[in-house]
């Protein structure tokens, strides 16, 4: 083992030895590589007269053959929804796969659930969450990556469908009207920013009590303090979210109806009661890491209690098969992606080789998934709900859909389409029913999870 470390620290000090600033000779030489004839000047005359790379980049071909928007499979949707200036994506795609059913069981044209109510309390509860990993990690140095980690986002508009799981097992959800959207809920930036400096000074308090002695009962106590400022900035800026409500709608039939309930009867009572992380499993595909493995990102939850991110990573084409099973059951699924890779957004179409950037500047951008995953030049962005799927003669699927939450008026009337090819490459993960699983992976699920650090790549 010392001989190897020996070998690697002289191999790094002959690196170190080697490296060097650019030379004269080294910049003639790079200098002279823009040949300035007229195509390169044509093009540079393009470009530095129009900031927009994009539309230059746009490849002709697709353009011609434009993919089209018809799916031979393809689940009840009811209405588009719009998230706006905010990071709630992953909130209202976990929503959005209910709604149809929700709308069903109501008898009611339409039909939305509140994203304030869920914001207010996710907001909340991670405030939580950094307070205590703040407590757990007093005793270390600012410089320690689990602190620093900490204190470089307390709290953000992001996450994924376990964060939605944690909330509304623990509070509930409500109807849209009952709690709606604010100015604030809407354009979240502002009011995350104070936040996070509140929560900054906050913990770094609860740091400096714990330097000069101060017990745990100390320090819980500080911590309630600082959430009660919390509290006050999300009910000044959200409202404040009801215990019970009474809920009048009509339904198809033109009848006035009254709902009266709690906001946990009213989740309980439309929500499937199989609606649980034993019956719904998050499938991932990451080319960096060993397929059929259970992962378990530390740490990434909303609720102190709740659950983190977990999920089974599984090839391309078992996630395609499952996806596949469940839209032929009228099931959509709570799905997320790299959406802003390939998006030609007049046509909402998702294709490899809608840009080539390569041709337009003479240049070498090829990686595989695993390369820009590691690279963090690709990562999952943006959940949307997976609503359809159309295929060949032989049900080999060809292109997928999306139904977005950016409003009606974004992609496809609110609907993005993805071909397959864009599917291998920018499809990250999809929650879905194990029952669509095969043996194989049903097997793995009872693995033992490999924890990986909050900081992960895939975070």
């Amino acid at each position: 083992m010392k001989k190897f470390l020996t070998i690697v620290s002289l191999l790094g000090l002959s690196l170190m030895a080697s490296a060097q600033t650019i030379s004269q000779r080294e910049l003639k030489e790079i200098k002279g590589s823009f040949v300035k004839d007229a195509s390169t000047i044509a093009l540079q005359n393009i470009l530095t007269n129009d900031k927009n790379i994009k539309t230059k980049a746009l490849n002709h071909a697709k353009v011609a053959n434009p993919v089209d928007h018809y799916f031979k499979y393809r689940v009840n949707v009811k209405g588009i929804t719009d998230q706006k200036s905010s990071g709630r994506c992953w909130m209202f795609t976990s929503m959005n796969v209910f709604r149809p059913d929700v709308i069903k069981q109501l008898d009611v044209p339409a039909f939305d659930f509140s994203h304030n109510f869920c914001y207010f309390w996710d907001i909340f509860e991670k405030s939580n969450l950094f307070l205590e990993n703040i407590i757990a990690t007093a005793d270390r140095d600012m410089q320690d990556r689990d602190v620093e980690f900490f204190f470089k986002s307390p709290i953000g508009d992001g996450g994924v469908w376990n964060l939605f799981y944690n909330i509304a097992e623990k509070y509930g959800v409500v109807p849209k009207q009952v709690m709606p959207e604010t100015e604030h809920s809407e354009n979240t930036g502002q009011m995350t920013a104070i936040l996070r400096e509140r929560l900054r000074a906050g913990g770094y308090q609860l740091r400096e009590m714990f330097a000069a002695g101060s017990k745990a009962e100390a320090l819980r106590t500080e911590k309630i303090n600082i959430l009660k400022d919390v509290y006050r900035v999300l009910a000044l800026c959200l409202g404040e979210p009801p215990t019970e409500f009474s809920w009048r709608y009509k339904d198809n039939n033109g009848q006035i109806k009254v709902l009266t309930s709690t906001p946990l009867e009213f989740y309980k009572s439309i929500i499937p009661g199989n609606y649980n992380p034993e019956t719904y499993v998050m499938i991932m595909n990451d080319p960096t890491r060993e397929y059929y493995k259970v992962y378990d990102i530390s740490n990434y939850r909303n609720t102190y209690e709740g659950l983190n991110w977990v999920y089974l990573n599984l090839p391309n084409e078992d996630i395609k098969a499952a996806a596949l099973a469940s839209l032929k059951n009228n099931e959509p699924m709570y799905a997320s992606c790299d959406v802003g890779k390939q998006y030609n957004s007049a046509a909402g179409i998702l294709d490899i080789g809608t840009y080539d950037y390569e041709s337009l500047f003479g240049i070498n951008l090829q990686m595989d998934k695993k390369a820009r995953i590691l690279t963090r030049q690709s990562g999952s962005a943006h959940a949307m709900s997976l609503v359809g799927c159309d295929t060949d003669d032989n049900d080999v699927p060809v292109k997928w859909e999306f139904e977005n939450s950016w409003g009606p008026s974004s992609g496809n009337k609110g609907f993005l389409t993805f071909t397959d090819e864009w599917f291998d490459e920018y499809l990250f993960r999809i929650v879905i029913n194990r029952k669509y699983l095969d043996a194989k992976a049903i097997k793995a699920l009872d693995t033992k999870p490999i924890v990986l650090p909050p900081w992960d790549y895939m975070f």
